[in-house]
């Protein structure tokens, strides 16, 4: 156990990458759907693709949604309300009004008006028959209803056939009018305004229950295909009839999957395919880009973003698969590339697109939009820290997202007479979400601590209160570090390196001279120097521990680990000479450790090129008389020397690159002491 346990904390990286694979597995595949994916793509009206197709099993057909809406509908309208009636109510009301009538109609001699009073009873009773509604109902005129007394069948009637108690003053008003009783009018409705109550009220229950009863009469489906059956053949357009077929295939062959037994197949399928392109990743990372792949904090990072983009995605998917579109996509090489380079952020990209495959509708024409899109992303966007770069590179994302759904639009169509426009708008809303890369860049780099090329254009700021400092305490380090950072950049445009990260390397690579600027030699400005009081080894230490303050002011400091390794490695394991030279004219059993630096070497070319820089442009303020011949020889000799100590061997640096290098420094160096042609006197 002692054992294990012992070997799992030697191996404690490679295991967390381990977990992180499963785990990063696990939650993609929860994504996925959970049945089997029907093989065919169709469209109605359109041609079919594929070869003829045959009923793999008997099925029903399916009705559409528009089907089974229409006959709901048809149902709910035939489907009789049921009202209940209270008979009681009329009596009341026609006694009220024999008791009311004479203290309230009277004519002009006062006396009894027996024909107002008659038609003032037929008006009642023709309100009252069927009945008076409690309140507004929303039905059609022709509804039928059913009426009921005591909780029993009383009679049947059309709604329109009821008085609503909204009705009744214009049905008396008319009434009074055609018996010339007008006058009278106003008198008589507000007596019925005192004594009419409605006798009918709706069963909520009953006819709810009644409709449910019509609606479970639908039969979801309309006939069936028997196995074997020729559902459509190649070339054949696809008609409404055929396409109802068709999506009832495909439903019932998803349903099948998931009730039966290969369910678990499906699942057991979808983690072999996502572990596989997962796998792919871990395999280029340890091939091409060790460092990374070395870094768990990178590793999480990239599994992170894959996983969020296939989530937002499902979650689109699942709530309308018509805004698929809409997904930022781009904003993986955007965020890859901004980090690390073009080759990791489209590989990863790629990678991604085939695993949503796997859960977009037309998943062929989507991978093929987003690859393309993935593509021009990473050749047009360069230097993401200009805004006007990121404005126009999504512009042309944008663009090449509408060429390409036209071009895929009018395959599908033959004609571009029905060209949904609003597509086109959800390509610009995703080109806009796009724009949200930058505030997410800098998210990434305060909770995951790396560093983007927007990041390093700050630093690169010489008024930052770091470099403010180095040009306080040590101006003359300061003036040297400006003056390697413009090297540098020039040599690492040459070749192809990262120029902004070369720069800010270079320009906090000596920050540890700060702590005793004046024994380096570019501060002593009075002449005297204190290592005169020293002895050797002292003197050595003092130099060799400006690379150790270093590390530990920029920690302090905050800056990221990617400008901490400049300082680690400008110097390598390279010898302090001079004062190894000068002891060992003391003691010829020097040990030399004690001189060296203690390293690591340069690790990439970004640290590779910082290294020559330095020492060359250190060494040149001691050259005399400098000339084009001299600086040639001494450059050459400085980057020799290094390449003989195998200052080199760790970084991804060629002869031929070196050699551009050499070139660069040699043509600055050069400009730097102004050099000319000699003109004849």
């Amino acid at each position: 156990m002692k054992d294990f346990i012992n070997a799992l904390y030697r191996n404690h990286s490679l295991a967390y990458k381990v977990l992180l694979f499963f785990s990063t597995t696990f939650l993609i595949v929860y994504l996925f759907p959970k049945s089997g994916k029907f093989k065919y793509n169709f469209d109605k009206g359109k041609p079919w693709q594929s070869e003829n197709l045959l009923a793999p099993f008997d099925f029903a057909i399916k009705k559409s949604s528009e089907e089974l809406e229409k006959e709901r509908l048809a149902l709910t309208q035939n489907s009789p309300v049921y009202f209940d009636i209270n008979t009681t109510i009329e009596a009341d009301v026609f006694e009220a009004y024999k008791t009311q009538f004479r203290e309230v109609i009277v004519d002009s001699t006062r006396s009894f008006d027996q024909r107002l009073y008659n038609i003032g009873i037929e008006i009642l009773v023709d309100l009252y028959d069927p009945g008076i509604l409690d309140e507004d109902y929303n039905y059609e005129a022709d509804k039928k209803v059913v009426l009921l007394e005591n909780q029993v069948q009383k009679e049947e009637a059309l709604f329109s056939d009821f008085t609503s108690l909204n009705s009744f003053r214009s049905i008396t008003e008319r009434q009074l009018d055609l018996k010339g009783y007008s006058k009278y009018a106003p008198s008589l409705i507000s007596l019925y305004f005192d004594i009419i109550k409605p006798n009918v009220k709706l069963n909520v229950s009953l006819t709810e229950k009644a409709s449910q009863e019509e609606l479970n009469k639908i039969s979801p489906t309309r006939g069936s295909i028997e196995k074997g059956t020729l559902i459509v053949s190649k070339g054949e357009i696809i008609d409404a009839n055929t396409y109802d077929i068709l999506k009832s295939l495909q439903s019932e062959y998803e349903s099948q999957v998931w009730t039966e037994s290969g369910y678990n197949w499906v699942i057991f399928a979808y983690t072999v395919l996502v572990s596989l392109t997962l796998l792919m990743l871990l395999l280029f990372l340890r091939k091409y880009r060790m460092e990374v792949f070395l870094d768990n904090t990178k590793v999480t990072f990239i599994f992170f973003n894959i996983f969020l983009m296939i989530f937002l995605t499902t979650l689109i998917i699942n709530y309308n698969s018509k805004y698929v579109y809409v997904i930022p996509l781009c904003v993986l090489p955007l965020v890859f590339k901004a980090f690390f380079d073009a080759r990791l952020g489209l590989f990863a990209h790629v990678l991604t697109v085939l695993l949503l495959g796997f859960v977009v509708p037309n998943s062929y024409e989507y991978m093929f939009l987003q690859i393309i899109a993935g593509i021009v992303t990473i050749l047009t966007v360069s230097e993401l820290y200009k805004r006007a770069n990121l404005f126009i590179s999504v512009g042309q994302i944008t663009l090449i997202y509408i060429i390409a759904y036209f071009a895929f639009f009018v395959i599908h169509e033959g004609s571009v007479n029905n060209l949904n426009f609003e597509t086109f708008g959800l390509f610009i809303l995703c080109g806009l979400a796009t724009l949200f890369v930058q505030p997410l860049i800098y998210i990434y780099e305060k909770v995951f601590g790396l560093v983007s090329d927007v990041s390093l254009l700050e630093l690169s700021d010489t008024n930052t209160k770091l470099l403010k400092e180095l040009s306080n305490k040590a101006p003359g380090t300061f003036h040297h570090s400006l003056n390697v950072a413009n090297l540098a950049e020039a040599s690492a445009n040459e070749i192809g390196a990262n120029a902004m990260l070369v720069r800010v390397g270079a320009l906090y690579h000596d920050i540890g001279k700060m702590k005793n600027p004046t024994y380096f030699t570019e501060n002593q400005s009075t002449g005297i120097n204190p290592h005169d009081e020293l002895s050797a080894k002292e003197s050595a230490k003092i130099i060799i521990d400006h690379v150790i303050d270093g590390i530990e002011i920029a920690k302090k400091n905050n800056l990221p680990d990617r400008v901490i390794d400049f300082i680690r490695t400008h110097h390598g394991s390279s010898l302090v000479y001079y004062f190894y030279n000068k002891e060992k004219e003391l003691d010829e059993d020097l040990d030399k450790e004690e001189f060296r630096y203690p390293g690591p070497k340069p690790f990439s070319k970004e640290t590779a090129i910082l290294m020559m820089c330095d020492s060359v442009e250190a060494a040149s303020k001691s050259l005399k008389e400098p000339s084009t011949p001299k600086i040639d020889k001494f450059v050459e000799s400085i980057i020799g020397k290094q390449m003989e100590s195998g200052q080199f061997l760790n970084a991804n640096i060629t002869f031929k690159e070196i050699q551009s290098i050499k070139k660069v420094l040699k043509i600055k160096l050069a400009n730097i002491f102004h050099l000319r042609i000699e003109y004849p006197e």
